[in-house]
């Protein structure tokens, strides 16, 4: 099965448990690459440029040239499966079963700084050039400065695993194995906002997506909810799948100021796996 996609342009890359790399033209399906060196499942992905990141069960992670199919680097290190990746052309930054977060120099293969302090599997990550953020089984999320590889905050307040987050600026938005979603800053460290309440979701949010005014998140229970970025206030459900709290589950929600594309499926075959796609004129 594939575990992990990534799309640029119009070339996605996917990572399977056949423990192979696949390069496809979006456009007419062709497969142009089988990237194989892995030993294990291929868990997770990050691209940037011509260039895409993989991160294995085998504990490496390897460094490809898409574009000619070509193997640049291979990073070893971490003690068990790799579990999240983020890129930006020069650092690699991978969490981990063995419960760290290492920043790589993808140029020498270098580990630059090993960041100790996660007490659980590290299963999420956000890396902006200047703070790298974990998320963990642990229930916490950690701030780390990348440059130093210190410990800037410890966030504590969710009550189980951070599946998603996304960073922007010094604002961080969390999704939660807990049905909650956070919205902290990230330079004080505080919690400015939980999502929840009567409309909050009613299992583990999936993913989610911000800008300056809204947040989108979806969720296992089968919905989408839009919420207000500044106050934390809800302000209506944009999808409600009928199989919801029977086995229809949202997996994960894009959006423009145009469309909302959401990813739906079920863990029991009452939701056909399909894509969704809404117009969308909210988020602007």
């Amino acid at each position: 099965g594939v575990w992990s996609s990534q799309l640029s342009g119009n070339t996605v890359i996917s990572g399977s448990t056949d423990r192979s790399l696949r390069v496809w033209d979006a456009d007419s399906g062709e497969c142009l690459h089988v990237l194989q060196g892995h030993t294990s499942t291929v868990r997770c992905l990050a691209m940037h440029g011509n260039q895409v990141v993989s991160g294995s069960r085998d504990g490496t992670l390897r460094v490809w040239n898409f574009v000619q199919g070509t193997l640049l680097h291979v990073l070893i290190g971490h003690a068990a499966a790799v579990r999240c990746v983020q890129f930006n052309g020069k650092k690699v930054v991978s969490g981990a079963y063995d419960y760290l977060v290492k920043i790589w120099d993808v140029e020498s293969e270098m580990c630059l700084h090993t960041l100790s302090g996660h007490t659980n599997r590290v299963y999420s990550l956000q890396f902006n050039g200047i703070y790298v953020v974990s998320g963990s089984l642990d229930t916490s999320i950690r701030v780390w400065d990348a440059e130093s590889g210190e410990l800037l905050h410890t966030l504590l307040g969710h009550q189980s695993l951070t599946s998603g987050m996304m960073l922007k600026d010094h604002f961080l938005v969390s999704g939660n194995a807990d049905s909650t979603v956070k919205i902290w800053d990230i330079i004080t460290g505080k919690c400015l906002h939980t999502l929840s309440g009567p409309h909050k979701h009613l299992s583990a949010v999936t993913s989610l997506q911000f800008n300056s005014k809204f947040v989108v998140t979806s969720s296992d229970d089968g919905s989408v909810k839009l919420w207000d970025m500044k106050t934390g206030d809800f302000i209506r459900n944009l999808v409600e799948l009928d199989s919801g709290g029977s086995g229809g589950v949202v997996w994960r929600v894009k959006c423009n100021d145009k469309k909302l594309v959401c990813a739906v499926g079920s863990r029991n075959g009452t939701e056909d796996t399909k894509l969704l796609i809404l117009d969308f004129d909210v988020f602007v």
